[in-house]
């Protein structure tokens, strides 16, 4: 794939249609030195028409196809935190395929397509809003990380929501800024949801409902000063969780995800698509809960028109009665055993002071695929 083709990627994905490993090679060839210029630290990330003074930028973020408006805007304005939104994808993503790893659909990627999902997210399916649940989240993960680590000069710590400090501890240390990243993630990747139709109603909830996750996880985290490790103060600062407790939060939210059903209204500005939930018997959706409207396939076998790649040749767990066992996610068709060999370190001794030494031993294993 060539060089701008990656480019592109990143930016569809929250048109419904592939996930956003583009950007990452885009942000890799970017001359850091060059990435710089001055921009004013604001609360608001308002898109305004502020061309001038950008030095080459612009013509590197005009050279990327897919970009709408006000995407093309964002990346000129605001140039800098863009490798920030690149490594949010990426790391969405990730955690995407450590969620589904023992999954029929596994979030496998296609290195030689724009769609890089292939047709998978074209439905609007729970994998379709697992993805941008999780994507947006990283987004908002990624930047506010790296404000609070000092590498963009248009934000930093958090110093809105401190309040009076508790009994025993005082504030210190940079409070991430949760509310900025959730603020970046939300301008760029809703700027393609702006159609009157179902599908951007869906992705937009659940863009939201990712980032929300981020905001509800905020904790204190606390270190102790003191003689010899003793807490006589402690200071304490507001941090986001590790990537993977919002993973696991929003999977469950996959697993409990609510159909929904398309309804048209004709407003002034035409017909506009909304959603509803299916069942009113059940507790409808919040804001932090997943939806979606189209069946999943079943993703057992090769079908290049859904993006199956289908479970033959995978490795199951033969002791599991879980997707992951050998029944399920193998689709019944039954499985092969292989042993195999595995060179591992064994009997190891710690040496005073201070090193550890180990013998290789080779262990045999059975492997269990799919037919």
């Amino acid at each position: 794939m060539s060089h701008l083709a990656w480019s592109a990627s990143v930016f569809h994905l929250y048109n419904g249609l592939c996930a956003p490993l583009g950007l990452l090679l885009w942000v890799l060839l970017l001359d850091q030195g060059s990435c710089y210029y001055p921009l004013s630290a604001c609360r608001s990330l308002a898109l305004g028409q502020q061309y001038t003074s950008l030095g080459s930028q612009p013509l590197l973020c005009g050279s990327i196809p897919g970009l709408v408006p006000k995407q093309l805007r964002f990346c000129r304005n605001y140039i800098e935190i863009m490798p920030s939104v690149a490594e949010g994808v990426k790391l969405g993503i990730q955690e995407c395929q450590h969620q589904f790893r023992g999954r029929r659909w596994n979030c496998t990627t296609i290195d030689d397509s724009l769609a890089i999902f292939g047709p998978v997210l074209d439905k609007a399916t729970r994998e379709s809003a697992f993805v941008h649940a999780i994507a947006s989240a990283g987004v908002a993960f990624a930047v506010t990380r790296s404000c609070a680590e000092g590498t963009s000069t248009i934000c930093g710590c958090d110093s809105h929501h401190k309040g009076p400090p508790g009994e025993g501890w005082k504030w210190g240390g940079c409070s991430e800024d949760a509310d900025f990243g959730v603020l970046v993630s939300r301008e760029f990747a809703d700027a393609r949801e702006n159609r009157p139709d179902a599908r951007s109603a869906m992705n937009k909830h659940n863009n939201e409902a990712g980032r929300t996750t981020i905001l509800d996880h905020m904790h204190l985290k606390c270190k102790c000063h003191g003689l010899s490790g003793s807490c006589e103060v402690k200071t304490c600062w507001w941090a986001q969780p590790d990537f993977r407790a919002i993973g696991d939060f929003l999977k469950d939210k996959y697993d409990s995800a609510s159909e929904m059903v398309v309804e048209k209204h004709r407003e002034s500005r035409g017909w506009v698509e909304t959603l509803r939930a299916k069942y009113s018997l059940f507790k409808p959706p919040t804001e932090r809960d997943l939806v979606y409207y189209e069946n999943s396939p079943n993703f057992c076998e090769p079908n290049p028109e859904t993006g199956s790649f289908g479970t033959r040749d995978r490795t199951c767990n033969v002791t599991s009665h879980g997707i992951d066992g050998c029944d399920l996610l193998c689709c019944g068709r039954g499985h092969n055993t292989r042993t195999e060999k595995r060179k591992e370190k064994c009997h190891c001794i710690f040496h005073w002071c201070c090193y550890v030494s180990c013998q290789e031993c080779i262990r045999i294993y059975d492997v269990h695929t799919c037919k």
